[in-house]
């Protein structure tokens, strides 16, 4: 083989391997880019499956870990281990998916949103109404909205050291009008309304303004009775004696109707089993795709946990997670 020959040969190998390299390149610098922004397209839910060979009779593993809060699409600097948009897609796919005969929900949370938890009580219900059995298995806690999503199953397992209840609806917000009066700091409030600045941490609450906020309280608990009452079967009159805002421990709330087993996961799943009459089902979990990083060890988070230090992100997430505004919350430990 000549020179000549050879030169070509070279020469359209290093042509190939250029254009290769730079579809990567421009493929993952978009990726990458779209990573940071949040903005990947989460709308396809990979399946992987944990146990069992009985696919016409399969379970879906639901977690619930975490404030059950939308905080928008997540990108690589989130920290949060609960995705609201994620369990929605999840719901959904599961009420869609006739080979899913049951949902195994793990739920470890402190409650959260008000609309949040509503949402997934609603999903759930539409869920039992395809056919499908519903089972919670709560970890260390299933507090507040934790509960509130929990209420409608078909059947709720808890262990002993289960920290659950704080059944109602908080709204907190700081004053510091004294503070600030302490060292001569005025504040300048113009506004459309004379409620406009209500819960404003400038100013004291009036009477008129803690009707107003106590009225929205109320409405959100009155709903959250509601739930209960239906899910468990209880008289809205019970449920009140229950709801005053107190915790309970596993075996307390097993005692007082709000808890149907004493158990851990396997105890639920083994239950929803022979509930759906497949010893074998198939279960399954559900994960987001289309990431750059998958599951690899060098994962966005723990790199940029790296290039920035466990503390520079601890408060940037405590300073973007700060509410705003007057918000009722099914939240525990606020």
């Amino acid at each position: 083989m000549n020179k000549r020959i050879i030169a070509l040969l070279v020469a359209a190998s290093l042509l190939i391997l250029s254009v290769a390299t730079s579809l990567f390149t421009t493929d993952f610098t978009d990726s990458f880019t779209k990573e940071l922004e949040g903005q990947l397209d989460t709308g396809t839910l990979d399946e992987k499956s944990i146990e069992g060979t009985d696919m016409s009779n399969r379970i879906a593993r639901v977690e619930v870990d975490g404030v059950i809060q939308d905080t928008g699409s997540p990108s690589v600097f989130a920290q949060e281990t609960y995705n609201h948009e994620s369990m929605m897609q999840q719901l959904e796919q599961i009420k869609e998916d006739k080979s899913i005969k049951g949902v195994l929900m793990v739920v470890n949370s402190p409650g959260g949103g008000v609309y949040e938890s509503a949402e997934i009580y609603d999903k759930i219900n539409e869920i039992k109404k395809s056919g499908k059995k519903v089972y919670v298995t709560m970890k260390n806690m299933a507090a507040s909205g934790g509960y509130y999503i929990s209420a409608p199953a078909d059947k709720i397992f808890a262990s002993r050291e289960t920290l659950t209840g704080s059944l109602g609806v908080i709204m907190q917000s700081m004053n510091y009008k004294e503070l600030a009066d302490k060292y001569g700091v005025k504040f300048n409030t113009i506004k459309s309304g004379a409620h406009k600045d209500i819960m404003s941490p400038t100013k004291e609450m009036d009477a008129e303004e803690r009707k107003i906020l106590q009225s929205l309280v109320d409405e959100s608990y009155d709903q959250f009775v509601k739930v209960i009452s239906d899910g468990r079967h209880i008289s809205q009159q019970e449920v009140k004696k229950l709801a005053d805002g107190r915790v309970y421990s596993g075996l307390q709330a097993q005692k007082n109707g709000l808890v149907d087993e004493i158990g851990l996961e396997e105890d639920a799943l083994k239950a929803l089993k022979k509930d759906i009459k497949s010893n074998d089902a198939e279960v399954i979990e559900f994960a987001p795709t289309d990431s750059i990083f998958g599951e690899n060890p060098f994962a966005a988070q723990s790199f940029v946990k790296k290039m920035m230090g466990n503390d520079d992100l601890a408060a940037i997430k405590e300073l973007m997670s700060k509410r705003q505004g007057t918000t009722p919350m099914y939240l525990y430990g606020e």
